[in-house]
């Protein structure tokens, strides 16, 4: 994927493109940080492109605050 400059505005076609391109390379299990990393974007653009697409966004993983004291 070509680095989009940092500060451009992306719309109409070429943002359809770049949610179509971050949308599948997030099904095969990117994160959101690597996808904004390699695209140039921040976290929020990529994680707003993927919502507005339509993409269900993985849980974060690892232990939730409750599940500790629950086990104890």
């Amino acid at each position: 994927m070509t680095e989009l400059a940092k500060g451009v505005r992306v719309t109409g076609a070429d943002r359809d493109s770049l949610a179509s391109t971050l949308k599948a390379r997030y099904d095969k299990g990117e994160s959101i940080r690597a996808l904004a990393q390699s695209s140039g974007r921040s976290y929020g653009f990529v994680h707003r492109l993927l919502t507005e697409s339509g993409q269900t966004l993985r849980g974060r993983g690892g232990a939730t605050r409750g599940s500790r004291s629950q086990d104890t």
